[in-house]
């Protein structure tokens, strides 16, 4: 089975190559802004969709008229176009909101395509990568020293390559075609799972995950943030206190997205039927009662553990069952399956009421989300018993 698969490093360029970097992506920027009110101006008159051909057209032509977009990687600005054009579709198809101006100091990136070809049997590729001796070839800025990934050795088919830049940080993800080898698995453990904000991933084992603690790093931000608002906008302590909070931000990512996949590791190592709940993050902090559990369900990411546990299943030819997002798995008694209407989130046991059984309120959860997930694989013809 092919996948893409993608793998991210650290890039150290030198001072040419930052400068280099940082036009690319504002170039990249600019053309996006530019065609995207182009393409909103065309709507409003004529009531059709621009066509990418025609935007890539009058990207020639902008191109004559602003020299300095030749000095940058084309693919970068191809790529953008595209990046519209599918913002665009999404959009007309009501999959996705309107497309958005882009803002410099917020997800600053630009994708560029891998080319090879091939000259008297020797092959090239504007995109190389040198695990041995830690360097990657980009267009347009040469050779680069990179970290990540100490014990990577297989050969990468590249497609393309994302570089990103993160306060004073730049990064390259590099997006590959790979063969996977499916090995066959029996069922033979199934577990249920419950996501929550005081525990983020209970298990029908009785495992329970803490929830990530990230106080004293919002600490940090809010004096930070605090500090920033009293200075002069763009000046020089300004810049350094942005560069700070930014870091701080970036630190909590890293450390929520490894915590998140050394959980789903940790599920797929010894099960081979997981059963997760489908939560609506959207309707869960419109109905929040408090503004610290909106904050909860927002640095919990159900949506990134659900995304994760969906595609390592895939991969690692196991199953997942997602059970309905309003069934009641945190009121059934799992002993006698009497609907216990505790609807205070501050109370983590409860006594049932028919046959007096003490239910911890997330094990008891797990507990119904593993047999409701085992009946649903059972009628879809998915396990034999």
């Amino acid at each position: 089975m092919k996948i893409y698969r993608a793998y991210k490093f650290r890039l150290y360029p030198n001072i040419e190559q930052q400068i280099l970097i940082n036009k690319t992506i504002g170039s990249a920027r600019y053309v996006y802004n530019y065609f995207l009110d182009r393409k909103d101006n065309y709507y409003k008159e004529i009531k059709e969709n621009l066509s990418l051909k025609d935007i890539k057209h009058e990207l020639v032509e902008l191109k004559y008229n602003l020299s300095w977009l030749k000095e940058v990687d084309s693919m970068s600005l191809t790529n953008a176009l595209d990046n519209l054009d599918k913002g665009y579709t999404n959009y007309f198809e009501k999959r996705a909101a309107h497309p958005v101006f882009k803002k410099k100091g917020c997800h600053d990136s630009y994708r560029t395509t891998c080319i090879r070809s091939e000259y008297k049997n020797n092959y090239y590729a504007n995109i190389e990568v040198d695990l041995k001796n830690k360097t990657i070839k980009l267009p347009k800025l040469g050779i680069m020293p990179i970290r990540g990934y100490r014990h990577l050795e297989k050969q990468l088919n590249i497609k393309n390559a994302t570089i990103e830049k993160i306060g004073l940080k730049y990064y390259v993800s590099l997006c590959c075609e790979e063969e996977l080898e499916i090995k066959k698995h029996q069922i033979t453990h199934a577990v249920g799972i419950d996501l929550g904000v005081s525990s983020l991933v209970t298990t029908s084992d009785g495992i329970k995950y803490p929830k990530l603690k990230i106080q004293r790093i919002e600490e940090h931000i809010k004096v930070y943030q605090e500090r920033l608002s009293k200075c002069i906008k763009n000046s020089k302590n300004y810049q350094k206190l942005k560069n700070k909070i930014t870091r701080l931000y970036q630190r909590i990512r890293n450390m929520r997205k490894f915590y998140i996949h050394e959980i789903t590791n940790d599920l797929l190592k010894d099960n081979e039927l997981i059963i997760c709940e489908t939560l609506k993050t959207k309707e869960m902090i419109e109905e929040s009662s408090s503004k610290s559990l909106t904050k909860g369900i927002v640095n919990a990411s159900f949506r990134e553990i659900e995304r994760q546990l969906d595609y390592k299943t895939k991969w690692n030819n196991k199953l997942l069952i997602k059970v309905n997002t309003y069934y009641p798995s945190s009121k059934l008694c799992n002993h006698c399956r009497t609907r216990n209407e505790v609807n205070d989130l501050s109370i983590r046991s409860f006594e049932c009421k028919k046959c007096k059984c003490m239910n911890d309120r997330d094990v008891n959860a797990s507990l119904n989300i593993l047999e409701e997930g085992i009946k649903i694989a059972f009628n879809k013809g998915l396990i034999v018993v």
